[in-house]
């Protein structure tokens, strides 16, 4: 950690059986089955996971981004994040797509909002020139 450096905050999950056990978090909040993607298992898979929290994580910066250009966002914004598990050559890999609607504001300002989300959001950072993303606005 650099001298500059805050941790903000520390999510801590305990998983046991792999795509096919249980993960819950230390506090409590989180306490889910896990399953294959496609399988006959009930519970969520990794891959819903990383949407759900990608998701998230993306409408954060795009307020953070509306509110350096005084712009209100609507409550009915919404990113619709798909990820998928491919499969190629003998490895397996991540793609993603974020669709992201923004009802109420012209498109040249939702796109400039997304752009803008995409440079800050933690979950863009951490993947970009890892996996293939395409981000559009619907």
């Amino acid at each position: 950690m650099t001298s500059t450096e805050k941790i903000l905050y520390t999510g801590k999950t305990h998983t046991t059986g792999g795509r096919d056990g249980t993960s819950t978090s230390s506090d409590g909040r989180l306490d889910i089955k896990l399953s294959s993607p496609g399988g006959p298992g009930i519970g969520t898979n990794p891959e819903q996971l990383f949407a759900a929290g990608w998701s998230a994580c993306f409408i954060g910066a795009m307020g953070l981004a509306a509110g350096k250009l005084k712009i209100k966002l609507p409550a009915d914004l919404a990113v619709d994040t798909e990820v998928d598990l491919a499969h190629t050559d003998g490895a397996h890999f991540l793609k993603a797509r974020l669709n992201v609607s923004v009802p109420g504001i012209e498109r040249d300002v939702v796109q400039s909002l997304v752009d803008a989300a995409h440079e800050t959001c933690p979950y863009s950072k951490a993947t970009r020139g890892n996996i293939d993303v395409a981000i559009q606005v619907v």
